[in-house]
């Protein structure tokens, strides 16, 4: 699933080609993706204008010119794409697809379409189901060593099932935080109220670090991920741990290989001897 740095990557791809244009056209070839589809889609969608692209979490929220907010989430394997000119539709997965003024064309891709489209008006997206009970954004100045403690406190689920709870921290997945974990140097086993003063406090930087060096790199394609160009990321070949299993602990002399374990469903990997 995309995770925060390609959703990121995503949306400033998308923010120079479309923010300030309108709308001329609007193909919706399905009628539900996770969710239905708004009712008359197309029609509300075509002749608006996008004034603002903005980021929480995972999602996408795309500001329109009637004060209606566009919101977008890939889910597993979703893709945005963006051609200078072309037809709308041209392939079996392109699901949503609009025509800009200056002949751009914006396609919503999902073969699996476990993403999601949706509209609501711009004074409820605070409270908005999908977005109201998100914690901060690890990008924000909200999120700090005093506020990931706080949030940690009496938590005895592991540390790696914490960070992954989008009412903590908003648009962290197993990537990063196996990635976070390691460069910190705390066990994903670890009781997640353990992670107090200094440990929150170098868990916040490393979350940080490692999210910095992936939007760098346009984020991770493992699989369907390309940014808005159609362009590969590329972290995926900066990975310390994440996908491993077996290969020697990386610049460390502690002899130990990258284990996997399963959490909740997940693989996480990590070093046993380095990570405590």
């Amino acid at each position: 699933m995309p995770e925060l740095p390609e959703v990121e990557t995503v949306r400033r791809g998308l923010e120079g080609r479309i923010v300030g244009k309108r709308i001329i056209e609007t193909v919706a070839r399905r009628k539900t993706l996770r969710i239905p589809l708004p009712e008359n889609f197309s029609a509300r969608m075509t002749d608006r204008r996008f004034e603002l692209l903005e980021r929480r979490g995972k999602y996408i929220l795309a500001y329109l010119d009637d004060s209606s907010v566009l919101i977008i989430h890939l889910g597993m394997s979703g893709r945005i794409t963006l051609k200078d000119s072309g037809p709308l539709t041209n392939g079996q997965h392109d699901h949503v697809v609009f025509r800009m003024e200056d002949g751009t064309v914006v396609t919503y891709n999902d073969p699996r379409r476990f993403g999601l489209i949706t509209l609501c008006h711009t004074v409820e997206v605070s409270k908005h189901r999908l977005l109201a009970n998100m914690g901060a954004d690890p990008l924000g100045n909200e999120f700090n060593g005093p506020y990931l403690a706080a949030r940690l406190k009496g938590k005895h689920t592991p540390i790696k099932s914490a960070l992954l709870n989008q009412k903590i921290v908003a648009g962290l997945g197993n990537i990063y935080v196996c990635e976070a974990l390691f460069d910190a140097g705390l066990s994903p086993r670890r009781s997640a109220h353990t992670v107090q003063g200094r440990r929150a406090e170098r868990l916040v930087v490393t979350i940080r670090q490692v999210l910095d060096r992936a939007l760098r790199a346009g984020g991770s394609s493992l699989r369907d991920y390309v940014q808005a160009s159609g362009e590969l990321g590329y972290f995926q070949n900066q990975f310390s741990v994440y996908g491993r299993e077996g290969e020697p602990c990386p610049n460390c002399d502690c002899k130990f290989t990258i284990k996997r374990i399963v959490q909740s469903g997940r693989s996480t990997f990590y070093c046993a001897k380095r990570q405590r």
